[in-house]
């Protein structure tokens, strides 16, 4: 397969079946997202975002672009404004990964880091996320830059919509029983699992979230601090619908930093602590027999282990 360039290896990832993880009836595949130039599923949004901003005329060649990131869509904006040639500016909360900094300064982004509120090294809160977006808005005013702001961005949830629900259609079709996914922006869950319960109103949904910040299930603010950086921030994200939601579902750090082992040693998926929430969650799915007898479930593999 021949590309122009590094932006021809976004979005079409492989679709993988799990063979030693689940110990029931069922079958669970996942999207393996790091496969792409950023290490991550925010390389789809990425290129979204920007390709709907030069054709609104929101963004033009040269102009800087900044965005509040955990370090995911960071990456997958620092590739793709690379090759647009719009210099970024990448704003970050302390507590994230330091191999994610490392890694937006490797591909030429311009990294600031602002001090967390509550949260603690690799435990970032809803409060870290708001003092980094500040930051970031007020970065964006002083550059004339162009501000991504994906939780509020309409494309980060059309990029799944047009993208990730299709490719696991294709791939599953009617076969397809369930999808599972853990929410950060929401985009990832929503347009995906809008797509698909347009194409089958009876795959079911389940939104995956860290325990202790089950937010969007109602549930109390207990424990905000958790590993899983991406999802869980408590906060209420702009593009939710509540609608699309079957279940939902809880993972704690334990046995997200157990299934990442596992996916690693069981079958050779070296992936970050979201991607196996959500594989520790299909398998709770599964288990808890909300998908019949032996259910067909994607999930999302969002992210290289290499980011941590």
């Amino acid at each position: 397969m021949k590309f122009n360039n590094s932006l021809g290896l976004i979005e079409n990832t492989p679709l993988i079946e799990l063979q030693n993880i689940l110990k029931c009836p069922g079958k669970i595949y996942v999207k393996a997202e790091f496969v792409q130039p950023g290490g991550s599923i925010k390389d789809r949004a990425a290129l979204h975002i920007i390709k709907d901003a030069y054709a609104r005329g929101k963004l033009k060649e040269g102009q800087p672009v900044v965005e509040m990131t955990s370090g995911n869509m960071g990456a997958g904006l620092a590739v793709v404004c690379n090759l647009y040639r719009n210099p970024f500016t990448a704003v970050m909360s302390e507590g994230n990964s330091p191999a994610r900094a490392k890694m937006l300064e490797s591909l030429g982004a311009n990294v600031v880091l602002v001090p967390q509120i509550d949260g603690a090294a690799g435990q970032v809160t809803g409060n870290d996320i708001k003092a980094a977006t500040r930051r970031a808005i007020s970065l964006t005013e002083e550059l004339n830059a162009f501000y991504v702001d994906q939780f509020n961005n309409p494309s980060s949830v059309s990029a799944h919509f047009k993208g990730t629900g299709p490719e696991l259609w294709q791939e599953l079709g009617n076969e397809l029983t369930a999808f599972v996914a853990g929410v950060g922006s929401g985009g990832t869950y929503v347009g995906t699992s809008k797509f698909l319960k347009g194409k089958n109103r009876s795959i079911v949904c389940a939104a995956v979230e860290p325990e202790g910040a089950q937010i969007l299930a109602g549930k109390p603010i207990i424990n905000p601090r958790h590993n899983m950086q991406g999802i869980g921030y408590c906060i209420k994200v702009p593009h939710w619908e509540p609608k699309l939601v079957d279940h939902y579902l809880m993972v704690n750090s334990d046995e997200a930093a157990y299934y990442r082992r596992l996916l690693a040693q069981k079958e050779g998926l070296y992936v970050g602590f979201s991607a196996a929430a959500n594989v520790c969650a299909a398998v709770k799915f599964i288990e808890k027999g909300l998908g019949g007898a032996s259910p067909i479930v994607a999930t999302i593999l969002c992210d290289t282990g290499l980011k941590y």
